[in-house]
C-alpha cells in the first residue's frame, strides 16, 4: 500500500444523494412526458434541449481528462475522477438519442422529401443532410467517445490497483488521438442537431461555439461537484483553494472564450449583411426572444466575468459553488436560445410552460444518479498516478 493509500480513506457518498436523484428523475420525466399531452411538437424539442446538455457536459468532462493528460497538469490529477464520472454519461447518450432518431422527421424540415424537392438549397444539402448519414454520423460520433470512455476510465482505475505508470502514458497517446476525434465529432454534432434546425443558415464557426459552451458547463460542473465533496470531506485531504483557484480560472478563461466566439460569430454575419445569414439572428430579435438575447448577454457572460474576475473569488468556496450553478443555468438559457425558436407550434401556453423544463430536472437526477453509484465503486481519488502526489502539493 502506498502513502497515498494510507493518508487516503475512501467513503460513500451519503443514501440522500441518490435518493434526491431517483426523486428528480421520476418528478423530471413524468412532467416531461405529461407535456406531450399539451404540445408534443414542443415536448420533443425540449427534450432535444435537455439531451443537448447532457451531452454538453459528459463531452466537455470527457475532454477534460483528456486535456489533463496531453497537458501533463499535475494540479488536476486530485480531482479527476470528477470529471470521469461526469463523463461516463457519454455511453448512455447512445440510449438517450433513440427517441430523437425515431423523430427526426418531426424535427427537421429537411428530412422531408418533398420539401427538399421544391427547395434548391436543401436540394444542395441533401448529400448531407439525409436520415441515413444523419444517424450514421450521429451513432459514430457517441460511439467515439463512448470508445474513449472506456479506454480512458479503464486505464485509470485500473492504475490504483496495480499503480503502473505506463497506464499514464498509454492514456497521453489515447488523448493524442482523441483530441482531433473530438474535435470533429463535436462540431458535427452541433452542426447536426442544432444549425441544420434551420437547414438554410449556416455560421462556419457554429462548432466552435458549441464547444466554448460546452467546456464552460463541464467545467462549471466540475467545480460544483469538486467544491461539494471537498466540503464534506469526500476528496483527499491534502486538497487545497489553490486547486480550486485552478478550476475557477479555467472557468474565467472559457467564459471569454464563449464570448469572443459568440461576438465574432454575431459580429461576422452583421457586417457582412447577407440575407441567408443574417435571417437567423432577427428571428431572435423579435418579440420576446429579444430579452433572451440580451439577457444572455449579462448571465452568460458579464455576471460570471465579474464574480470571477478577482483572483481571492477563484477560491472562495461559497462564490465558486453560486458560479457554477449560474453558469450551467446560463447554459440552459444559450441552448434554449439555439433550439426553441425553431418549435413549430408557436402556442405556449401557462401549462406549456410549466412542463418545459421536465427532462432538465430529469437530467439532473440523472447525473446525482450516474455519480453516486460511480462513487460507490470507485475511488474518488486516482491513488495510483504517478502524478498525485506532486498534485497534491501543488501550489500558485
Amino acid at each position: 500500500m502506498s502513502q497515498n493509500d494510507l493518508v487516503y480513506q475512501k467513503k460513500n457518498l451519503p443514501d440522500s444523494l441518490k435518493r434526491l436523484g431517483y426523486l428528480l428523475l421520476v418528478i423530471g420525466l413524468a412532467l416531461g412526458v405529461a407535456g406531450f399531452l399539451f404540445d408534443a411538437q414542443r415536448a420533443l424539442f425540449n427534450y432535444l434541449l435537455a439531451f443537448i446538455f447532457i451531452m454538453s457536459i459528459a463531452v466537455g468532462s470527457l475532454f477534460l481528462v483528456a486535456l489533463e493528460y496531453i497537458a501533463g497538469a499535475e494540479w488536476s490529477t486530485p480531482i479527476r475522477r470528477v470529471p470521469e464520472f461526469l463523463a461516463s454519461f457519454s455511453p448512455i447518450l447512445i440510449i438517450l438519442v433513440i427517441p430523437l432518431l425515431l423523430n427526426v422527421h418531426s424535427i427537421f424540415e429537411w428530412s422531408h422529401k418533398d420539401i427538399v424537392a421544391g427547395d434548391k438549397i436543401l436540394t444542395g444539402k441533401s448529400p448531407y443532410l439525409n436520415t441515413t448519414f444523419f444517424i450514421g454520423r450521429t451513432l459514430f460520433s457517441i460511439g467515439v467517445w463512448s470508445l474513449f470512455y472506456f479506454l480512458f476510465v479503464r486505464n485509470s482505475r485500473k492504475q490504483d490497483v496495480t499503480k503502473d505508470q505506463l497506464l499514464t502514458k498509454k492514456n497521453i497517446k489515447l488523448s493524442a488521438i482523441f483530441i482531433p476525434l473530438f474535435a470533429i465529432t463535436i462540431t458535427i454534432s452541433a452542426i447536426d442537431w442544432m444549425m441544420s434546425l434551420e437547414p438554410h443558415w449556416f455560421s462556419t464557426i457554429f462548432g466552435v461555439y458549441f464547444f466554448a459552451g460546452s467546456v464552460v458547463a463541464a467545467l462549471a460542473a466540475v467545480t460544483l461537484a469538486t467544491v461539494l465533496l471537498k466540503e464534506k470531506g469526500f476528496l483527499h485531504p491534502k486538497m487545497n483553494n489553490e486547486h480550486l483557484f485552478s478550476l475557477g480560472a479555467l472557468q474565467f478563461t472559457f467564459i471569454n472564450f464563449w464570448a469572443y466566439i459568440a461576438f465574432s460569430q454575431f459580429m461576422l454575419i452583421w457586417y457582412a449583411n447577407l440575407p441567408e445569414e443574417t435571417y437567423w439572428f432577427i428571428g431572435r430579435w423579435g418579440g420576446i426572444w429579444s430579452y433572451v438575447s440580451i439577457g444572455l448577454i449579462f448571465v452568460h457572460f458579464i455576471v460570471p466575468y465579474a464574480v470571477l474576475l478577482s483572483q481571492p473569488a477563484k477560491m472562495d468556496q461559497k462564490k465558486l459553488k453560486f458560479i457554477s450553478i449560474w453558469i450551467l443555468c446560463a447554459r440552459v438559457i444559450d441552448l434554449y436560445w439555439l433550439i426553441m425558436p425553431q418549435v413549430h407550434s408557436a402556442k405556449a401556453g401557462v401549462l406549456t410552460i410549466f412542463f418545459e423544463f421536465g427532462f432538465l430536472i430529469a437530467a439532473v437526477g440523472g447525473f446525482l444518479l450516474v455519480f453516486y453509484f460511480n462513487a460507490k465503486k470507485h475511488n474518488l481519488v486516482p491513488v495510483g498516478d504517478p502524478k498525485l502526489e506532486k498534485g497534491l502539493n501543488f501550489r500558485l
